[in-house]
């Protein structure tokens, strides 16, 4: 391992580099200004709460990812989405930890009461921004993203 950032196979001389991989998160909010936060069906952090999303497939782009994940996991329309900020993060799967920038958009949605958890989501929970238990979300980059709304809500 070179410093961190790569793997050389000392047979063959070919030098791996490890980048983030890019995955999206979704603020998506009711008509009485709270924010849908899932409940993680599976590990890692099953239980927790989280922002709907996930990662980019390979030669998809961020926004056909948020359209496909909200798809996937609320069964749900994007009708609109502006992206707000990123922020890296570490996520654990298997043995690994995957280093991943993940993307924020603010997104609006069609009929809302059409919701139906789906894919790694076992429910869903509409909450004001101020009040959320940051305790409860399941990664810092979530922490990251629901505070800079927070500081910055002209832009969203």
């Amino acid at each position: 391992m070179d410093g961190g950032r790569s793997y050389l196979c000392e047979d063959c001389k070919f030098q791996y580099y490890i980048n983030n991989s890019a995955a999206v998160a979704c603020l998506i909010f009711n008509s009485q200004g709270e924010v849908l936060l899932t409940r993680r069906a599976i590990d890692p952090n099953k239980g927790m709460l989280d922002l709907p999303g996930g990662f980019v497939e390979p030669l998809e782009t961020a926004e056909e990812a948020v359209i496909r994940e909200i798809k996937e996991e609320l069964g749900l329309q994007i009708t609109k989405m502006t992206y707000l900020v990123s922020f890296p993060n570490l996520y654990p799967f298997s043995d690994f930890v995957v280093p991943t920038v993940d993307l924020a958009f603010v997104c609006k949605t069609g009929n809302q009461a059409a919701i139906r958890p789906g894919d790694d989501v076992s429910s869903v929970e509409f909450i004001q921004p101020e009040k959320i238990d940051f305790n409860e979300l399941c990664s810092e980059s979530m922490k990251q993203i629901i505070r800079f709304y927070l500081s910055h809500p002209q832009i969203g």
